[in-house]
């Protein structure tokens, strides 16, 4: 059995290895980012001071710096913390795919378990680079997810994310296939729906784990 690190797959690496395909939309992804969350007055002026930090400061940051002071503010205004789930950053998650075994460390993982990830429902992976990052983000996070999904047992579709300086970029994977969004923009008004989508995610994941506890 072959062992590789998320670090090592690029798109086209993943689909010629695993048989996946591309597409430019799915269904799910669609609903997904068009589903409807209510942003508090509060929630708004966060992110809009939010967007005017990341305006004066995205292109000095480093991704570290880019990871404290706008991306893990906005998923913790999301709040991915409940009674069955749980956010974590930078830990270990490995699975066997077709005879080949996945491992890393996603920079965000958001899954089922109070202190320890257990079934990951969603990947995020972030540069802080716009140009010429080191890898291909959005493989790494697409390799994460295929592991996500072998732990889901193929039971449903797994969600992700990666930042790639100012933008981010949605994506699904479902069965063997995926589709990635357009970019949203942290740096304009599309922070307003990046924090909506994060928060139709904390709903379906919800749900997700109402039904798993309620087939338990």
């Amino acid at each position: 059995m072959s062992k590789s690190t998320f670090r090592d797959w690029t798109l086209t690496k993943l689909d010629r290895r695993f048989g996946l395909r591309q597409i430019l939309t799915h269904t799910v992804l669609e609903e997904w980012l068009n589903g409807s969350a209510d942003i508090s007055d509060f929630e708004k002026t966060v992110l809009l001071l939010l967007k005017e930090r990341a305006a004066l400061h995205i292109d000095y940051w480093n991704e570290q710096e880019y990871s404290l002071n706008v991306i893990g503010q906005v998923l913790f205004l999301a709040d991915f913390t409940g009674e069955n789930f749980n956010a974590f950053a930078g830990r270990y998650v490995s699975g066997k795919v077709d005879e080949e075994e996945l491992s890393g460390n996603p920079d965000g993982l958001i899954a089922s378990g109070r202190r320890e990830p257990e079934i990951p429902y969603f990947c995020l992976q972030e540069y802080k680079k716009e140009r010429d990052p080191q890898g291909d983000p959005a493989g790494q996070c697409l390799s994460a997810m295929l592991v996500a999904q072998v732990l889901n047992e193929n039971l449903r579709p797994v969600y992700g994310c990666y930042v790639q300086g100012r933008n981010w970029f949605f994506m699904i994977l479902y069965g063997r296939e995926y589709a990635i969004s357009n970019s949203y923009t942290v740096t304009h008004d599309q922070i307003f729906d990046i924090f909506r989508i994060l928060k139709v995610l904390k709903q379906i994941i919800i749900d997700i784990a109402e039904q798993k506890n309620a087939e338990e």
